[in-house]
């Protein structure tokens, strides 16, 4: 077969050297890159009536950023589809797509922004999207839609046709079509846009397919998680407007927040929003159909009846009691022609005018100074003065969207998608306001439904071996939501306070962030252009002016580090340490752990899950950029550096310690909590070059920790009554700063011996050397310390201009040398 490609590919490459207009030659040779890369078809299985092939994209000419792994194109009378994805392993929605002209394009921009959710779940990203060929002329409802069903479903065997499968836990190929790459039977799909209600037509498809993975090829089914049911994804974004407001004191339980949203209570992330507190004061909001202002509203009796909407099948708006509309307000048609305004409205809203169009009216609802605009609704209704409405390719909303200078709400909520443009974010951030990106907020929905899918794989071989039955699955699914929920929602809760972390850490300056965003330009990974990041001159004169970089920045620089670390670790083998087997059992709800631990164990995506829930901690809690810069002051690849981490993290109980400093209080300032949490990054930046250097390679995980773990607990006791000197003073003022500002004292205690922590493997080295006791060795060790000003000397070190890599660098081995000395 190959040779008789290459004969064919000689003829053609013979002819187009005769070609000569360049033009004509440009097309010809587009066109055959496009054949070259295809890698499979299901053109010679018979009987087909619909046709799919499947690219390697990176073979193909010109095509427009980024580029995905693979795509799929199929065709047929009634409609035509593509699907992109960026990885072997990836998920994500298909959408019913009204665009003609550019379906691609528009499925395209859904993966990008796709990859970047799915950096805290497993697979990548993927979209895919079908247009159909036929209008709803002649038909009734029921019948257009039992069309559009049907391409929606061949749309899918079109995939599946050209997909592997695994029997009896071996990869068995497509029948009937020629391979061209490698194995990949990992292919998982989801709702979106026009496919809400589709998951059980995909389900149905697979089994048509014996595919392996049932009913987890598409989440969200009749036996699956129910997002609008379990409010998961308005639950998810609800912690971001959670954690914005505790960085202004204020707690949203308990706190009354004036609200604007766009949206309606009959949807989900609108809905299920508007429900999450009973203190919201909803004063405006707007769906397709309606406006609704309620100027002073009463937060019991307006939460109350949103609840009776919300439960109301098929409500809207005009269904709101006007009884219980405060004076002024009303539910407005936005086919009206003009608005009157009411007083009470002009002084909502800050404006003069007697009346408005909608179109106006909506406007200036978005304009509002109120504390939160919530977002959950379709369209982008926000961008940058310097963007224009084409470049936002939102053709239905360019009379009502606002430039992110001019939204005055404090905080902006992302429920829906692309409510904001990128540039729009950080034009919003840049005048004080308080957002991150859709990607943050409303990944809440994604974390579930890779949960179903993961759970379903390690149920299968239960019920395969009858274990349980399909029944006693279905019903354990059930009984889990509540855990799942707790799963998704503390990833949501860390990531988050990850982007907070970064915003307020004084060791994260803008040249850090700025060589970092270097770095992963230089690992390809990230093109600062194509997110809208500030370009090397920009950042060095925010550098200057002592600007820092914007929170939507910040969510992208998250993301990418979490990208970047998968890629890195793709052929690592740490995740087969035993010791990271708890790692995955974790992952799963409690409720399964111990009966289906030998499933959970033998999980076809063992390796990927235990690598996907490692990155998301160390870079949750470490950062990328720190992360990035450890590897390259200490020349380690980042599986040691891991390896490390966690054996540091396991002999301080840093993460039950780092939990404490998360649930404090509000009323304790939250930059006394960002200094604690920099002291425990600088204990773990530490340990990790200490073990890398001090151990041999690979690092045995377990038998570290034994070693360490009971002489390292001891000193920690101890290391605060054996400290003399300046340093002695140091950790007394870090426990007068804590305990003042409301830490209770043993746990500031704690925090405060963290700058003196890393010594105690200096001294129980030293110890085992000269089998000596660890209680005097420590003493001496402190006591040289101070007689040569040693810790002083260090202190200096973090004085110094360190705006490059090998200022760094020579300042670390400095710190480094003088701990080897001492």
């Amino acid at each position: 077969m190959s040779n008789n490609c290459d004969v064919i590919k000689d003829k053609l490459n013979n002819y187009l050297v005769t070609v000569e207009m360049s033009s004509e030659d440009k097309v010809l040779r587009n066109m055959l890159g496009i054949v070259n890369a295809i890698t499979r078809t299901n053109y010679y299985q018979p009987h087909k009536h619909i046709f799919s092939f499947k690219f390697d994209s990176s073979k193909v000419l010109d095509l427009p950023k980024p580029v995905p792994f693979a795509e799929a194109f199929v065709y047929s009378r009634n409609f035509e589809a593509v699907h992109l994805r960026g990885g072997p392993v990836s998920r994500g929605g298909l959408r019913w797509s009204d665009r003609a002209e550019d379906y691609r394009f528009e499925v395209l921009g859904l993966m990008k922004a796709q990859m970047t959710k799915n950096s805290v779940i497993v697979p990548v990203g993927s979209k895919g999207g079908f247009y159909v060929h036929f209008t709803e002329e002649g038909l009734t409802r029921d019948e257009y839609m039992e069309k559009v069903v049907e391409c929606y479903k061949n749309f899918l065997r079109g995939l599946l046709d050209i997909t592997d499968n695994i029997i009896d836990g071996k990869v068995v190929y497509p029948k009937e079509v020629i391979i061209y790459d490698k194995e990949d039977p990992y292919l998982v799909v989801a709702a979106d846009k026009g496919t809400a209600s589709f998951s059980d037509y995909a389900n149905s498809v697979a089994r048509e397919y014996n595919y392996w993975l049932d009913d987890a090829f598409a989440s969200g089914g009749s036996a699956g998680y129910d997002h609008k049911k379990m409010a998961i994804t308005s639950k998810g974004a609800w912690i971001s407007v959670t954690n914005h407001f505790k960085t202004l004191g204020l707690d949203v339980q308990k706190d009354p927040i004036t609200v604007v949203g766009i949206g309606d209570m009959s949807g989900d992330v609108f809905g299920n929003g508007m429900l999450r507190s009973e203190t919201i004061k909803l004063v405006a909001a707007f769906n397709h159909k309606h406006i609704f202002i309620d100027p002073t509203p009463d937060p019991l009796s307006s939460f109350n009846e949103r609840l009776r909407l919300f439960n109301l099948k098929g409500s809207n708006w005009s269904d709101y009691d006007s009884k219980l509309i405060s004076k002024g307000g009303k539910v407005f048609e936005r086919s009206s022609k003009l608005i009157k305004l009411s007083p009470e409205i002009k002084k909502l809203l800050d404006i003069n005018d007697n009346e408005m169009s909608p179109e106006e009216l909506i406007k200036a609802i978005l304009k509002a100074d109120v504390d939160l605009l919530w977002n959950g609704g379709i369209g982008t209704y926000i961008k940058a003065k310097t963007e224009n409405n084409l470049e936002i390719g939102d053709k239905a909303n360019d009379n009502l969207r606002c430039n992110g200078e001019e939204i005055r709400a404090k905080v902006i909520a992302e429920g829906g998608n692309v409510g904001v443009s990128q540039r729009g974010r950080v034009e919003y951030a840049k005048k004080g306001g308080r957002i991150n990106a859709d990607f943050i907020d409303n990944s809440a929905g994604v974390d579930c439904s890779d949960h179903e899918v993961n759970i379903k794989i390690a149920l299968s071989s239960a019920v395969t071996s009858g274990k349980i039955t399909l029944e006693e699955r279905n019903k354990l699914l059930n009984d889990m939501t509540k855990q799942v929920e707790e799963l998704v929602l503390l990833d949501n809760y860390k990531q988050t306070e990850a982007i907070t972390i970064m915003q307020l850490s004084p060791t994260l300056t803008v040249n850090i962030l700025s060589q970092f965003i270097d770095i992963l330009e230089e690992e390809k990974v990230l093109e600062r252009e194509n997110e809208f990041l500030p370009s090397a001159e920009e950042l060095n004169r925010r550098a200057i002016s002592g600007e820092v970089l914007t929170r939507p920045e910040l969510c992208l620089l998250l993301s990418y580090s979490k990208r970047s670390a998968y890629h890195e670790l793709l052929n690592s083998t740490f995740s087969h340490d035993k010791y990271f087997d708890a790692y995955l059992i974790d992952y799963f709800p409690e409720m399964m752990q111990k009966k289906f631990y030998n499933e959970i164990l033998s999980h076809p995506l063992k390796h990927e899950i235990i690598k996907t829930v490692t990155i998301n901690k160390i870079i949750n809690q470490l950062g990328g950029p720190l992360i990035s810069i450890v590897k390259r002051e200490i020349g380690a690849p980042l599986c040691d550096i891991i390896r490390s981490y966690t054996i540091i993290c396991e002999i301080f109980d840093l993460d039950d310690i780092w939990e404490t400093i998360s649930k404090l209080p509000t009323n304790i300032d939250y930059n006394v909590k960002i200094d604690m949490f920099t002291e425990i990054t600088k204990l773990m930046r530490r340990g990790i070059s200490w073990f890398i250097k001090n151990l041999k390679h690979p690092i045995n995980i377990s038998e570290t920790i034994e070693e360490f773990r009971v002489p390292a607990q001891n000193l920690r006791k101890t290391v605060g009554t054996l400290l003399v000197g300046e340093t002695k003073i140091r950790f007394e003022e870090k426990l007068n700063y804590y305990t003042t500002s409301g830490v209770e004292e043993s746990f500031a205690a704690t925090i405060a011996t963290f700058d003196n922590l890393i010594s105690v493997f200096d001294i129980i080295y030293v110890t085992k050397q000269t089998s000596g006791n660890n209680k005097e060795i420590a003493k001496a060790y402190f006591a040289i310390s101070d007689m040569f000003s040693l810790d002083w000397l260090r202190k200096a070190c973090y004085r110094q201009l360190n705006d490059s890599f090998w200022r760094r660098l020579g300042i670390q081995s400095l710190k480094d040398d003088l701990y080897d000395k001492q």
